[in-house]
């Protein structure tokens, strides 16, 4: 069976879409998870942790930020690269397969390196490789889960972070294995996540056609729609997972990193079962957009909280109402995009485009909070955040009003 649209045995277009057994579903919502299994401890704990044995003091920092900013570039090129080329090429799982070889290579690699220039290069290549496997994994569930679906599919998305999270927490724990033991332990993890849906999709996973109901150009405008409002959110989002840690101790300066990272991992615990039912709420009653406009209303209070809060508790209480919010947002919102997506030919390159909402706030805004802190404090960065995520749920109301059925 060919993975994509247009392949044999694939239903004929305008044909209602067949629903997927719940195990397709699981099996690829692990592989999604795979992703966050490899850059969650890799890019927060075990390169900080390699980078800081190799340059001292100030320089961690200068090396870190190069990493980080040719890191991002890499994975925005590379996603839209490879999800084009197995667009081009009409297949997805021998490119994932191959991007999941590639990364978990360059992952036991790291150790072998000693200069900035060596280990840009090996976060560069492992960046291509990790999207040479994701680009064509989120086509492939454009390509296979039906409308009807994709909720479930976002609340189940919604654990991926989570997963990233604990398999941070478990390969630092002390004693478990080496500096290098946890990279390979890392990498195991990754493909044992993935490798499931690629071997078994084949006979857990029919080829779903396109829906052929909405025009070409209003699916565009949806798309638009649906790019812009994540892209604010992600602004929000982006900037406070860089400088919770900084805010909270501009409140209180005795906060430590183990009170922001238990804020972190609370947030994600609670959110991902919420975002499963929300998902299933919005399949049954085939209203799928309506959860993300009350995800981005809910978002400002949460950080207009943040603005007027003047102590730790009340500070950590609102994030988590933001945090709660964005987490569900995020992860529906990427199963919903897959039925915005205007060309069933060009969905991997489409949604390589739309993976730049999640890597530009990266990139951007580490400086522009920089910039803005100084002159307004974090109460306007705040408040400028809510204003962003109220434009985000009016762009997405305008949507829902048109397409809820």
């Amino acid at each position: 069976m060919s993975d994509r649209p247009g392949g044999p045995g694939e239903l004929p277009l305008g044909q209602p879409p067949s629903r997927q057994p719940l195990l397709f579903l699981v099996l690829y919502a692990l592989a999604w998870a795979g992703g966050s299994i490899a850059y969650v401890p890799f890019l927060t704990i075990l390169l900080p942790v390699r980078v800081a044995a190799l340059a001292p003091g100030e320089q961690a920092i200068v090396w870190l930020s190069a990493i980080a900013f040719c890191g991002a570039i890499s994975a925005s090129l590379g996603h839209i690269l490879f999800g084009w080329l197995s667009d081009i090429t009409a297949t997805r799982r021998p490119w994932a397969a191959l991007g999941l070889a590639l990364s978990c290579i360059l992952l036991l690699a790291v150790p072998s390196v000693h200069t900035l220039r060596d280990i840009i290069a090996v976060v560069v290549l492992w960046q291509l490789g990790l999207n040479m496997m994701l680009a064509p994994l989120a086509a492939w569930g454009a390509d296979c889960v039906p409308d009807s679906q994709k909720g479930l599919l976002g609340g189940l998305l919604a654990f991926a972070p989570g997963l990233g999270a604990l398999a941070g927490a478990l390969v630092t724990i002390p004693g478990l294995a080496t500096p290098d033991g946890r990279l390979v332990i890392v990498a195991l993890g990754v493909a044992a996540a993935v490798l499931p849906a690629l071997l078994l999709g084949s006979r857990t996973a029919a080829v779903v056609a396109p829906p052929a109901s909405a025009p070409p150009r209003r699916r565009k405008r949806a798309a638009l729609l649906m790019w812009a409002a994540r892209l604010l959110v992600q602004v929000a989002e982006a900037a406070l997972f860089s400088f919770l840690y900084l805010w909270l101790r501009s409140i209180n300066p005795a906060v430590d990193d183990h009170l922001t990272a238990r804020v972190f991992s609370t947030v994600l615990v609670v959110s991902a079962p919420a975002a499963l039912l929300a998902g299933r709420w919005a399949d049954r009653r085939g209203h799928p957009f309506l959860p993300l406009v009350l995800c981005t209303l809910v978002a400002p209070v949460g950080l207009v909280g943040m603005a007027l809060a003047q102590s730790v508790p009340a500070g950590v209480l609102s994030y988590g109402v933001f945090g709660f919010s964005t987490s569900i947002f995020l992860a529906l919102h990427s199963a919903q995009t897959l039925r915005t997506l205007p060309d069933a030919g060009r969905r991997g390159r489409d949604l390589g485009l739309f993976n730049l909402t999640n890597t530009v706030p990266s990139l951007v805004m580490p400086w522009f909070t920089l910039a803005l802190v100084p002159w307004f404090g974090f109460t306007g960065l705040f408040l400028l955040f809510a204003a962003l995520a109220l434009v985000a749920a009016l762009l997405l109301s305008r949507l829902s009003s048109e397409t809820d059925q």
